[in-house]
């Protein structure tokens, strides 16, 4: 494992972990400046004036305003530098690139499962490149985990029902902790892995060496064809009864009650399993909820295959074997009921 320079501190091997050791190093050198300023003026005022005899009476001073000012606009100041910066991290490291390659993560008790998008798994081990912006889609199957990696800086709540998404981009080649950073159970400290930072070309070769698995997209669309999806909304996704699903990822969604949203992972999985609580504006509420039919490894896998359907109309996984197109009237539909 890499170790800094600093002692407790960890290795910095990300490009947001430099940004967040400076603003932490700003408010220590903030508070330790203004914990020594205050304490040596309250030793010099207990000095100074103290009392000299049993009868002395201390001599009135008078208020300075100049003084007041001061002391209420360097403090303001200061919290208000401290807000800004911290609030340009945070903003910088809650919106994921575009261009970043996503990987699946799911939280159980005990272990990390991983899979990257080209259908590599691992447990409790992340292989990345240097230099690639990474998107991880996060979610839990049990409890409430949460996924920490100290040299990246990066650390996010996983939630049963719920998708997060955290980023980076490492910087230094090296192996790195993994930790869940939320108790969730007896075993919750052994729930600790290792994310290993490969030069370019070695991930290449790793994930070449580790082909053959099938790819999330491929086996979303294999279970959107076995759950019946294709029965509301088409073969590939071109709609029918139901909105049509190609190019849905990202697009403006238009709602039955006037609203409009922005189609991501959240609202992908809501439409699976509460498919009543949006509906898209022109269809009606006929999709039935499959809360708890799919695993959270399903539901990522349905979400790839919806992520694949390009504009062109033609999905960019192709799943071998036939397709299975059960008659409307005996198969509902996995896929979200909306545009």
């Amino acid at each position: 494992m890499q170790t800094s320079w600093i002692p407790f501190i960890p290795e910095s091997a990300s490009t947001v972990s430099s940004k967040v050791d400076a603003l932490y190093f700003y408010l220590s050198g903030v508070t330790l400046f203004f914990t020594l300023l205050i304490s040596g003026v309250i030793v010099f005022f207990v000095i100074k004036y103290r009392r000299r005899s049993p009868f002395e009476i201390p001599r009135q001073i008078a208020g300075s305003h100049k003084l007041e000012t001061m002391w209420s606009v360097v403090p303001f100041i200061i919290a208000m530098s401290m807000f800004a910066w911290g609030a340009q991290i945070y903003f910088e490291n809650a919106r994921p690139p575009k261009n970043a390659n996503e990987i699946y993560v799911v939280g159980k008790q005990w272990m990390w499962k991983i899979q990257h998008s080209t259908g590599q798994r691992e447990i409790n081990e992340l292989h990345v490149p240097v230099g690639r912006k990474i998107k991880l889609i996060m979610t839990a199957e049990d409890t409430i985990h949460d996924f920490f990696i100290p040299a990246f800086r990066i650390k996010a709540d996983v939630l049963p029902g719920k998708f997060t998404t955290q980023w980076f981009e490492a910087t230094k080649a090296g192996t790195y902790h993994l930790f869940c950073a939320e108790y969730c159970g007896m075993n919750h400290s052994g729930m600790i892995g290792s994310v290993i930072v490969m030069q370019p070309s070695e991930f290449d070769n790793w994930l070449s060496g580790n082909a053959g698995q099938q790819s999330p997209a491929v086996a979303g669309q294999l279970l959107y064809q076995s759950l019946g999806c294709v029965s509301c909304h088409g073969a590939n996704g071109e709609g029918g009864r139901g909105p049509g699903l190609v190019g849905l990822f990202g697009r403006k969604v238009d709602l039955t009650n006037g609203q409009s949203l922005t189609a991501d992972e959240s609202y992908v999985r809501e439409s699976i399993e509460n498919p009543q609580a949006k509906i898209v504006a022109g269809f009606g509420p006929i999709m039935p909820t499959f809360q708890g039919q799919v695993t959270p490894e399903q539901l990522i896998q349905l979400m790839s295959f919806i992520k694949s359907l390009q504009v062109t109309g033609a999905p960019a996984a192709t799943a071998p074997g036939p397709k299975l197109a059960p008659s409307p009237a005996s198969a509902p539909s996995a896929a979200p009921n909306r545009r």
